[in-house]
């Protein structure tokens, strides 16, 4: 049974992946093709986490994605979905 953070949580965790290839600058210097290839493996994760999110999905959390503005949507998920109730 999944909890209703999951989608969430896979999410995040796709965004984090992202990141880090992002940053990755020893890759991007060795071998940019594989770099690219880990960029593009990524982005279809981040697509394939927010198509399985619930609706309707915050603009906010929508306008990040769709900005492709990771860190902030990652933040955003962190505050908003995946914080424990108080």
């Amino acid at each position: 049974m999944s909890t209703p953070s999951a989608p969430f949580s896979v999410l995040a965790e796709a965004l984090r992946a992202r990141l880090a290839v992002i940053a990755d600058r020893d890759l991007y210097a060795r071998d940019p093709n594989a770099h690219l290839d880990q960029l593009k493996h990524a982005s279809a994760r981040i697509d394939r986490a927010t198509a399985a999110l619930p609706r309707p999905i915050d603009g906010e959390l929508t306008h990040f994605l769709k900005g492709c503005s990771y860190q902030k949507a990652l933040a955003w998920l962190e505050r908003n979905a995946l914080s424990e109730p108080e």
